[in-house]
């Protein structure tokens, strides 16, 4: 038996050891701080759904979707919207693996982000590798999707900000590309991105991107810069896919892109495998960092780095073979 204090917002990778040897691989442990536990006073938010709805978009898909709205609504006032990619996750019985509701009701009652509608979106059926075929593409079609069917239908139901200053997108994995990609190609309608663990990856190729997310590293580079606000999160023990990349390189090749074009980014790098533990850990301060000095006055912003990321080195990796 092994006792040992763990440094919470963070996640620890371990591996269980019978007889000496290693048994069933890698695991990762979100430690959760106090942010991510039910408090006392801040009240719950109420969640509705699924709704199923069904798309023209994605010809003949249907999708279930929840919308959860905080307590301290005031049932009229317009609100900003974030997204949740793989949003069936995030909807089960309190509390679950990732804690998801449990910070947002906290740091709305803490007034670190603003009163907020939050929209978790479960990829489509019943068409085959549906959820890649969102989230994956580089082109704007997800964006579109979310713009002209699915944020319209919650706007019937709850009053939405449409400026871009107001509008998030979470995911993780293919969701995590996925909420880049929406930003990236549609900064004029999102502009805040959180993604764990994201696939940067070869998955969806085509004739314009015969790499396909893979092709982002240098897509950043050579463009203009945005006006997105980016948080990344990744292990060092991601995937190593034989054809599609390597995942702990993209993402560290994400960073160091997002710095050299002077991004409001920030780049978590931890320890762990392909998991949002950290991801889910850490989740009250990355909300807290990627609405920072959120004015609802406002519909726009000029993001800028923050001038103790750019005087930050370039992200590096060292050697670690025997």
């Amino acid at each position: 038996m092994v006792q040992s204090k763990l440094k919470t917002g963070t996640a620890y990778k371990y591996t269980w050891l019978v007889d000496g040897k290693a048994v069933g691989g890698a695991n990762d442990l979100a430690a959760f701080g106090p942010g991510s536990y039910a408090q006392r006073g801040a009240p719950e938010g109420k969640l509705t759904g699924p709704i199923v709805m069904a798309s023209k978009i994605y010809p003949d898909m249907l999708a279930n979707v929840w919308y959860y709205v905080p307590a301290q609504w005031d049932g009229s006032t317009p609100l900003p919207v974030q997204i949740w990619g793989d949003g069936q996750m995030y909807t089960g019985a309190r509390p679950d693996s990732h804690r998801v509701l449990e910070a947002l009701d906290n740091l709305t009652a803490q007034k670190l982000i603003p009163p907020m509608v939050n929209v978790f979106i479960q990829p489509g059926t019943p068409a085959r590798n549906q959820r890649s075929l969102e989230y994956d593409t580089v082109d704007d079609t997800y964006a579109r999707y979310l713009l002209e069917e699915v944020l319209p239908e919650i706007n019937m139901k709850v009053p939405l900000r449409s400026d871009a200053y107001s509008r998030a997108i979470v995911g993780e994995s293919s969701g995590g590309i996925c909420a880049f990609n929406a930003a990236f190609l549609k900064p004029d309608q999102f502009s805040r991105v959180l993604s764990w663990i994201g696939s940067f990856a070869a998955l969806q190729t085509s004739a314009m991107h015969t790499a396909g997310g893979a092709e982002y590293p240098v897509m950043v580079r050579r463009a203009p810069r945005k006006n997105i606000r980016v948080w990344l999160q990744d292990g060092a023990e991601d995937m190593e896919n034989p054809t599609a990349g390597s995942w702990p390189l993209a993402n560290i090749e994400m960073a160091n892109s997002l710095k050299l074009k002077d991004y409001d980014y920030h780049f978590s790098f931890g320890t762990g495998t392909h998991n949002q533990a950290q991801g889910s850990a850490e989740l009250p301060e990355s909300l807290t960092w990627l609405w920072r000095d959120y004015d609802p006055a406002k519909t726009s912003q000029t993001y800028a780095a923050d001038p103790a990321e750019k005087a930050q080195p370039l992200w590096r990796v060292t050697l670690n073979r025997q």
